[in-house]
C-alpha cells in the first residue's frame, strides 16, 4: 500500500475537535422517567467524553429525585465508574418519578444543589415527560438563582458565574414514541426480547395448531408491535395509531381460518397494549381470544410480555446508538451559548442530529390530541414516514388481494442470492415474492446463485411458498459465490427459456460484481437489457451505495454476546487480554463497530495501517490500565487487517511484552457471525428494502409497457442502500468508479468517522470530527429524499 493510499485513508480524522475545552465545566447527567437498555452505554459516553475533553462530571442518582433531594445523590464520576456498564441493561444511576420537581419548590432546591457542584450542563436522558421538565427547569434557571440568593442560600457572585443552564436530551424510551428521531435507546433491545419469544411459541404453536394472542408494550406508540408484528409475519395486528375499520372482527376471522386453509398450522396476532377501536374504546388480548375461541374453535391462548422488554442486555445497535449519542450530547453541551434552546440529539437514517427539544415534544403531544380526536390518518403521518412505511409493508405482506382482483402485468420476475449467506436474506425473498405477486408479477426463484441460474435451477415461487421465513437463517433458495463470467451465454439462455422482465439480486459483493458483468454483456445479450436491482446482504457490510447492510446486524450482535462472555470470563480471572478475530475480509467493519458496542481496547482494520509501534504503544496502555481496578483488555482484529501482523503474532506479541503484568487468549469467531436467527434489524430492514426494491422494478417495468422497451442505460441497473438520511437507487456503472474491487470495499466509508470515537471511550488521544456544523434542524423540514429510517 503507497503514502497516498495511508493519506486517502486517515483522511477522515483530520478535521479536528477544535476550540471545544471543557475545562472549568461541570456536567450533571441523569436517567430519568422509564427505564431503557442502552441508557448505562449513554452514561459511559457522556462521562468519559466529559472527562476527556477536561469537564467534570456529575452522577445524578435517581433522576430529578436525585437532584431534589441532593447531598450523596450528586457524586463526581471518575473512568473507572463507568468500566463494565456497557453490557448492563436498565440504568445504574437509577430512575425515579418525582412529584416534587413538578413543583417550583422541588425546582428552587434542585438549582440550589446544582449551583453548589458548579454543574451548569444538564445531560437528560428519557422520555418527553423528562425532557419537558428539564426544559421548565432551563428557563426558570436564571429567577431560581435569584431567589436562592435573595433567601441567603447563595452568593450574588455564583449568580453571575452560574447565569444559565445548557441542557441537552437524549431520549430513552423502548416503545420509540417520540418524534423527531427514527430511533430511541432501547427499542432495539425490545424488539430482541419480543422477537426471542416469538420465535420460542412459534415452535410450541405449530406443534399443537394453536392460535397466540401476544400483548406487547406501547401504550400511545404501536411501534414495538408493528415492527414485531412486520418481523415475525404475524397474521394481524393491532395498533393505537391505526384502529382496524368496523367489521374487524369478521374480518381477522375470516383472515385466520384463509391462513388456516392454506396448511398453515398457527396464527400469530400482535397486540400494542394501548390498542383502540375507532370509537378509542380499548381491545384487549383477552377480547381477542374470546373472539377467536367463539367464532372459530381455534385453541388459543394470551401471552403479556410485560416487563421482560425492558429487561436484558443491550442490542448491539443500543450500544452504538447510545454511545455516538452520549458523545454528541456533550459536543452539544460544550457549544451551547445563552441563546442555545434545549436540544435533543436524534437519530436521522444513519446521522446523529440535533433537534429543538420544544419541536419534538410539541410534534409528539400532537400524535395524542390527533388520536384522542379520532383522526387517526393524521396520528399515522405525524408518526413519521418511516413509521407509514412500516405500516404500509406490512398491510402488503400479510393480506392477500384474491387472484381476480390483482391486474395481470404479464411480467416474470425472479430473485436470486449471491454471495455467502447473510441473516435477513429469507425475509428479504419473502417481501419480494409477496409484493411481485400483489403487483401482478409472476414470480421466480433462482436457487444456488449464478451457478444455478445456468443450469436452470429455476422455479415459480407463490404467496404460501414463501410462509415462515422471516426468522430463518442463511438463505433457504441457497446461495453461491461464483459470478456469472463464465456462464453468461447459459444464464442469457435461461433468460430467454423462462421470459424473465427483471432480476432482483439479494447478496453480498459478489451481487455487486455479478450486476457490473450483467451490464457488461448487454451488447453482447439482449437477455440482460432488463432492469436489476440489487439489495446488499453480507455481513462484513463492503457493498459499495449502502451504510448498511443486511446481516451486518446479525453478525454484529453475534460478536457482541461473545465479547460481553469473554469479559465476563476475564473478570473472573484478574489482568487478563483476549485477542479475537472477525470476519469480513478486506473491511473493518464489524471489527470496529464491535469494538464501539463491546468496549474494547483496540481493533486492528485494514483501512487504518498500523505497525509495530502501534502494536507497542497498545500493550503499554494496557499495562498502565491494570494498575486499576478494570483488570482485563479485549482487542479485536479484522481477519485480514494485516497480511504479516497476523491473529497469531499479535497474540505472541502481546504474551511476551506483558509477560508478569497480564497473559492473553485468543479467539478466532469465524463462521459464528454468519448464523442463528436473523436479528429484528435485519429482518425489518430485509422486508422493507426489498419491497422497495420490487416496487421500483414495477414502476420500470410499467413505464416500459407496451412499448417494447429494451433497458440499456446505467440507471436500469442500480443498488437500493441506506446513504446518510436517505434511502438511494444508486446505478452500478457510477458506483464501480467509488470501489475499490481489490480489495472488496468502498472507497469511502461512512463508519471510519466513529473510529476515533471508539479510541476515546478506550482512553486513547483521537481526532473526534464534530457533526457538521453541530447547528440546530427542525423537525418538520423534511427532503425530497426518501427517508432511510428502520
Amino acid at each position: 500500500m503507497d503514502d497516498d493510499d495511508v493519506s486517502a485513508r486517515k483522511g477522515s480524522f483530520r478535521k479536528f475537535l477544535e476550540h471545544l475545552s471543557g475545562a472549568g465545566k461541570a456536567i450533571g447527567v441523569l436517567t430519568s422517567g422509564g427505564d431503557a437498555q442502552g441508557m448505562n452505554a449513554a452514561v459511559r459516553a457522556v462521562v468519559r467524553m466529559g472527562i476527556y475533553v477536561g469537564a467534570k462530571v456529575y452522577f445524578i442518582y435517581e433522576g430529578y429525585q436525585g437532584m431534589v433531594d441532593g447531598g450523596s445523590n450528586i457524586v463526581e464520576a471518575n473512568w473507572e465508574s463507568v468500566s463494565s456498564i456497557l453490557q448492563v441493561g436498565g440504568t445504574i444511576i437509577g430512575s425515579a418519578r418525582c412529584k416534587a420537581f413538578r413543583t417550583r419548590e422541588g425546582r428552587l432546591k434542585a438549582a440550589g444543589n446544582l449551583v453548589q457542584r458548579g454543574i451548569t450542563n444538564l445531560c437528560v436522558i428519557g422520555g418527553d415527560g423528562s425532557l419537558t421538565g428539564a426544559n421548565i427547569f432551563r428557563k426558570e434557571w436564571s429567577g431560581l438563582l435569584k431567589e436562592l440568593a435573595e433567601n441567603g442560600d447563595i452568593d450574588r457572585e455564583e449568580v453571575q458565574k452560574h447565569a444559565y443552564l445548557n441542557v441537552v436530551g437524549m431520549v430513552g424510551s423502548i416503545d420509540n414514541d417520540f418524534c423527531g428521531t427514527d430511533m430511541t435507546i432501547g427499542t432495539d433491545s425490545a424488539l430482541h426480547r419480543i422477537i426471542e419469544v416469538v420465535d420460542a411459541i412459534m415452535t410450541t404453536a405449530q406443534s399443537h395448531q394453536r392460535t397466540f394472542v401476544l400483548e406487547v408494550m406501547g401504550r400511545h406508540c404501536g411501534y414495538l408491535a408493528l415492527v414485531s408484528a412486520l418481523a415475525c409475519g404475524a397474521d394481524w395486528v393491532f395498533l393505537p395509531e391505526s384502529p382496524p375499520e368496523e367489521g374487524w372482527q369478521e374480518n381477522m376471522c375470516i383472515k385466520l381460518s384463509e391462513n388456516r386453509a392454506r396448511k398453515k398450522r398457527l396464527n400469530i396476532i400482535i397486540v400494542a397494549e394501548g390498542a383502540i377501536d375507532t370509537q378509542n374504546k380499548p381491545i384487549t388480548s383477552e377480547q381477542i381470544k374470546e373472539l377467536v375461541v367463539t367464532q372459530l374453535g381455534y385453541d388459543t391462548r394470551v401471552t403479556i410480555l410485560g416487563h421482560v422488554q425492558r429487561g436484558g442486555t443491550p442490542s448491539a445497535f443500543d450500544r452504538i446508538l447510545a454511545s455516538r449519542m452520549g458523545v454528541e450530547a456533550v459536543v452539544a453541551l460544550l457549544q451551547a451559548t445563552p441563546e442555545t434552546p434545549a436540544c435533543v440529539v436524534s437519530l436521522s437514517g444513519n446521522q446523529a442530529v440535533r433537534l429543538p427539544l420544544l419541536e419534538c415534544v410539541q410534534m409528539t403531544q400532537d400524535v395524542q390530541k390527533a388520536m384522542d380526536e379520532r383522526r387517526f390518518k393524521d396520528a399515522v403521518r405525524l408518526r413519521g414516514r418511516s413509521f407509514e412505511s412500516n405500516l404500509n409493508t406490512y398491510k402488503r405482506l400479510a393480506i392477500k388481494m384474491p387472484d381476480d382482483q390483482i391486474p395481470k402485468s404479464n411480467c416474470n420476475v425472479a430473485v436470486i442470492n449471491v454471495g455467502a449467506p447473510a441473516a435477513g436474506m429469507n425475509a428479504a425473498v419473502r417481501s419480494a415474492v409477496r409484493v411481485g405477486i400483489s403487483e401482478g408479477h409472476k414470480m421466480f426463484a433462482i436457487y444456488d446463485g449464478f451457478e444455478g441460474f445456468a443450469k436452470g435451477q429455476i422455479k415459480e415461487i407463490g404467496w404460501a411458498d414463501v410462509g415462515g421465513w422471516t426468522g430463518q437463517g442463511g438463505s433457504i433458495l441457497g446461495t453461491k459465490r461464483t459470478l456469472p463470467g463464465k456462464s453468461l451465454e447459459a444464464i442469457a439462455e435461461q433468460m430467454r427459456t423462462h421470459s424473465i422482465n427483471a432480476l432482483l439480486i439479494i447478496g453480498g459483493f459478489e451481487a455487486f460484481e455479478g450486476s457490473v458483468l450483467l451490464a457488461q454483456a448487454r451488447d453482447s445479450h439482449q437477455e440482460f437489457c432488463v432492469p436489476v436491482c440489487i439489495v446488499p446482504a453480507t455481513i462484513s457490510n463492503n457493498v459499495p451505495g449502502s451504510d448498511i447492510s443486511m446481516g451486518s446486524d446479525t453478525g454484529l450482535n453475534v460478536l457482541v454476546e461473545t465479547c460481553d462472555r469473554i469479559k465476563q470470563s476475564a473478570s473472573g480471572t484478574k489482568r487478563r487480554v483476549f485477542i479475537i478475530e472477525t470476519m469480513g475480509g478486506y473491511c473493518g467493519y464489524l471489527a470496529n463497530m464491535g469494538a464501539l458496542a463491546a468496549g474494547a481496547d483496540a481493533a486492528y482494520i485494514f483501512e487504518e495501517p498500523f505497525d509495530i509501534r502501534d502494536l507497542q504503544a497498545n500493550v503499554e496502555h494496557l499495562t498502565e490500565k491494570m494498575k486499576t481496578t478494570i483488570q482485563r483488555g479485549l482487542v479485536l482484529r479484522n481477519e485480514s487487517c494485516s497480511e504479516h501482523y497476523t491473529t497469531d503474532f499479535i497474540y505472541h506479541l502481546y504474551s511476551e511484552e506483558g509477560k508478569g503484568v497480564f497473559d492473553c487468549r485468543k479467539n478466532v469467531l469465524g463462521h459464528m457471525q454468519q448464523g442463528g436467527a436473523p436479528s429484528p434489524f435485519d429482518r425489518n430492514f430485509g422486508t422493507k428494502i426489498s419491497a422497495r426494491a420490487m416496487q421500483w422494478l414495477s414502476t420500470k417495468l410499467k413505464e416500459a409497457q407496451g412499448k417494447g422497451k429494451r433497458f440499456v442505460t446505467d440507471d436500469s441497473i442500480c443498488v437500493l442502500g441506506i446513504s446518510k438520511r436517505n434511502l438511494l437507487f444508486q446505478p452500478v456503472a457510477q458506483l464501480k468508479k467509488e470501489t475499490d474491487f481489490e480489495h472488496r470495499i468502498p472507497k469511502e466509508q461512512w463508519w471510519l468517522k466513529l473510529r476515533p470515537l471508539m479510541k476515546i471511550l478506550a482512553k486513547y488521544k483521537a481526532s473526534y470530527e464534530v457533526s457538521d456544523p453541530g447547528q440546530l434542524e427542525h423537525v418538520h423540514h423534511r427532503g425530497h429524499e426518501e427517508p432511510a429510517a428502520i
